[in-house]
């Protein structure tokens, strides 16, 4: 709580210490987001700015969870005005079809897979389905409550959730196929 007084407060030395201990997280949830390191960078910056121009933290939860909000708030809403409110959201009939693998199979061989690793699967998905499924995965939103965040159909949500896990099924899968290889 003295940190994010200090904070509050406007206090520079407490700003720095705070961007020194949570910066490397946040810039995976922007990541994570936007897929591509450049725009995950100027989220976390632009997020910064709007943590510390606005510090609204009230202690209702942990310092770092309030800040996690805020940066996939801001990450969403740069990966919106980048593609001007459209999301390359694919309708079911238009995604690709994928190899069946056995997802308990696939989910206890992955287990071994570090988490930066996963998370650059996660970056890699298709733009829409990437959204998708970071709300629905990380950020515990229902698909009617992703509907109405994206402007998008329940069932879209749903089968571009779907399609995500199915392709990062398949990547796990392919990915450790290719790690016994070696």
């Amino acid at each position: 709580m003295k940190l994010a007084e200090g904070c509050r407060k406007g206090d520079a030395e407490a700003r720095k210490q705070l961007y020194t201990q949570y910066a490397e997280q946040m810039l995976a949830v922007c990541y994570r987001y936007t897929g591509n390191l450049d725009d995950a960078h100027d989220v976390l910056h632009d997020g910064f700015i709007k943590i510390f121009t606005h510090f609204s933290f009230r202690g209702d939860s942990a310092l770092k969870t309030w800040m996690y909000k805020v940066m996939s708030s801001q990450a969403i809403d740069f990966v919106r005005q980048k593609h001007a409110n459209s999301l390359l959201l694919m309708d079911s009939e238009e995604l690709p079809d994928l190899p069946d693998v056995n997802e308990n199979d696939v989910m206890a061989e992955g287990k071994g897979i570090d988490e930066e690793t996963l998370m650059r699967m996660v970056a890699q998905l298709p733009e829409g389905c990437r959204m998708v499924f970071n709300l629905f995965v990380f950020e515990d939103k229902s698909h009617k409550e992703i509907a109405e965040l994206l402007h998008i159909k329940p069932d879209t949500s749903k089968s571009q959730y779907r399609y995500a896990k199915n392709l990062l099924i398949t990547r796990i899968k392919q990915f450790i196929e290719h790690e016994g290889e070696r």
